[in-house]
């Protein structure tokens, strides 16, 4: 039984370090993007500030959340790319964003919430039935 708690461990610290690893690049690129050109603050509307709010904003705080808790920060992130969709997108522009970059930006978050999934069940559980 100990045997397999240590497997899992290593499992979760391999599923740990590509979450990690891939927010930090998903960071980096929307830094690039963000300034990379003038970024004039004047020009943005109250409605796209409350869309960067949610991204990237929010999904960078659920990424450095995620490196403390996976399941907080995977929680923020996904909750801000939700709250990015419909909040922005449905209620305040009248549609969706389309394409999927903004899920590929949003992966890190998905990988830190099954990451936290994944340490909660496979090991947390486990290892209250070995106490």
């Amino acid at each position: 039984m100990i045997g397999d708690i240590k497997k899992r461990y290593e499992r979760l610290k391999i599923f740990r370090w590509v979450a990690r690893i891939t927010s930090l690049l998903s960071i980096a690129v929307l830094l690039m993007f963000l300034f990379g050109e003038e970024f004039d603050t004047s020009k943005i509307t109250r409605n796209q500030w409350v869309g960067f709010s949610f991204f990237p904003i929010g999904l960078v705080i659920g990424f450095i959340a995620g490196w403390k808790n996976e399941l907080i920060g995977g929680s923020i992130s996904v909750l801000s790319l939700l709250g990015f969709y419909f909040i922005y997108g449905l209620m305040l522009t009248g549609k969706i964003p389309s394409g999927f970059g903004f899920i590929v930006f949003a992966l890190p978050g998905f990988l830190f919430l099954a990451c936290g999934i994944y340490a909660y069940l496979a090991i947390g559980k486990l290892a209250e039935k070995t106490s």
